[in-house]
């Protein structure tokens, strides 16, 4: 925490912030283009954003893409706010968005979920654990069904034995143990923008995995806030998973 608060008293680190939420997925070269400031002085703050960890990234071919990351964010609203007067705040929240966005948002961003977390784990290992129906069913409480080759179906099955599947998509690709590619829709959803996608993303890190998930093309905010506070206590228990075998407490969603 000290971090985050380090990082967000420079009115520099806050602006890098405004950009990314903005439009998030930038690189390097378009911060400096946005900032307006020299790229070595631009890498600093980046690094103190990364620290607090404000800021993930990920590698795209010889691209390296910023996202805002807003988990540490969230644990200071929970910490600080939610405890006082959420309800009364959300509405005006509620209101002040409906009144400063423009009528038609067709064109607008689909928002973006970018979530890292370390693991004191081999990156085989947290691969088996995405991958293993029995794994995904102790953490997740789904299995993950599929034979996890690039075209193949996949299914996020509910575990009562009723063969129900919540989410559904293809494996759009497979780097193992690197990257995991999936699209990502409710079964018969109609999803007029495009398919959504997720991304798991993993690194060593010392004698840790780097682990990033990246979920892009969301419908929309209420979307957006669903998959979060989702992929938030997947993310968490899957971590306590690998390291200690056992898992938090079953969340409110749980089917």
């Amino acid at each position: 925490m000290d971090r985050v608060f380090k990082a967000l008293a420079d009115p520099t680190r806050r602006f890098v912030l405004d950009r990314l939420r903005e439009n998030n997925g930038q690189t390097r070269g378009e911060l400096c283009e946005s900032v307006r400031m020299a790229r070595q002085s631009l890498t600093q703050h980046l690094g103190v954003l990364e620290a607090a960890n404000l800021v993930s990234t990920v590698r795209r071919g010889r691209e390296k893409l910023h996202y805002l990351n807003p988990v540490p964010l969230h644990e200071i609203q929970e910490r600080w706010i939610s405890a006082f007067d959420q309800p009364r705040l959300d509405a005006l929240s509620a209101l002040k968005q409906k009144a400063e966005s423009p009528m038609n948002a067709e064109n607008e961003p689909r928002p973006e979920f970018v979530h890292t977390t370390y693991i004191a784990a081999t990156p085989e290992r947290v691969w088996q654990c995405l991958m293993d129906p029995e794994a995904t069913a102790a953490y997740w409480y789904h299995h993950n069904v599929s034979d996890w080759q690039p075209g193949s179906p996949w299914a996020h099955r509910r575990l009562d034995g009723s063969g129900t599947d919540d989410v559904v998509g293809t494996v759009a690709d497979v780097d193992e143990p690197r990257r995991l590619t999936l699209t990502w829709a409710g079964p018969g959803e109609d999803r007029p923008h495009g398919e959504s996608r997720v991304t798991f993303e993993l690194q060593p890190y010392g004698d840790t995995t780097r682990l990033t998930v990246t979920h892009v093309n969301l419908r929309d905010d209420k979307e957006y806030r669903a998959v979060s506070g989702g992929w938030n206590f997947v993310l968490a228990n899957l971590k306590t998973y690998v390291e200690t075998g056992t898992t938090l407490p079953v969340p409110a969603w749980r089917p």
